[in-house]
């Protein structure tokens, strides 16, 4: 499912004007993707919780040649899905 799709479901379900909506959609992304880079926690009841992660830096190996390479630390956006969802994915 792409950002469109949920626009137009969002659009069927509700009588709202599809550009509206998308803008709604987009808006919402951006404020979740503006708190991450804060490293502020995201947490949304019942759906999940989105936050930010340190990777250490380690050693990896290309698989090509085998040969050892070191791999830098990073951040990275994990998400961790809410009990609601859990229990309805099963």
């Amino acid at each position: 499912m792409t950002k469109k799709d949920i626009v137009l479901r969002i659009t069927d379900m509700t009588g709202i004007k599809q550009v509206d909506v998308k803008e709604v959609v987009q808006k919402t992304f951006d404020v979740i993707i503006d708190s991450l880079v804060k490293n502020e926690k995201v947490e949304l009841r019942n759906f999940g919780v989105f936050k930010i992660k340190d990777r250490k830096a380690r050693y990896g190996r290309n698989p090509r040649t085998g040969e050892s390479v070191p791999v830098p630390p990073r951040r990275v956006a994990v998400f961790k899905p809410g009990l609601e969802m859990k229990q309805k994915i099963r």
